[in-house]
């Protein structure tokens, strides 16, 4: 049976509530807090939303990394965000990002799922390899500020290559 190269599924318990985890995924507040050093979200009539405010469907956001130059921009869409447990954005490539915080066993469940809708098989492939490497770490570090308040990530811009950027 072929490999899948055009879906990947990350997903990792946190012991924190669905809303704080959501709130950490819609928010410029929480985003900045365990993801990116800037999350900008734009609201589809065009004005700022504010650092504290959820996302909808419709807002446009500008996103940077610490470990990156400023060249390093991302700048989409929010696809759908319900306001409780699912959201869902485009990202590079033509990609398309959908979180989930569900309960299984008694446990919170963060669930992240990417889709590789190109058709050059080498993109998926590189796309699956890179986000699917940066999404691991990534949900770790949301897991170790959630539950630990501890930041992982790498804010050197000068150090490269290393897992936590």
């Amino acid at each position: 049976m072929p490999y899948n190269w055009k879906q990947f599924t990350k997903r990792i318990p946190i012991k924190a509530s669905p809303k704080a985890i959501y709130d950490a995924w819609t928010t410029q507040q929480g985003l900045e807090s365990w993801f990116l050093r800037l999350a900008q979200f734009t609201k589809a009539d065009g004005t700022p939303r504010p650092k504290n405010s959820s996302i909808e469907k419709g807002d446009t956001y500008k996103w940077l990394w610490f470990g990156y130059d400023d060249n390093a921009v991302e700048e989409k869409e929010v696809l759908l965000a319900n306001g409780w447990d699912q959201l869902q954005f485009s990202f590079s490539g033509g990609c398309i990002v959908t979180v989930t915080v569900k309960q299984q066993e008694g446990e919170t469940i963060c669930e992240l799922v990417q889709d590789m809708p190109m058709d050059n098989v080498e993109q998926q492939q590189g796309f699956f390899i890179d986000c699917g490497n940066g999404w691991a770490f990534y949900l770790v570090n949301l897991k170790s500020v959630l539950e630990g308040g501890i930041d992982l990530r790498n804010r050197n811009v000068q150090l490269t290559e290393v897992v936590n950027a």
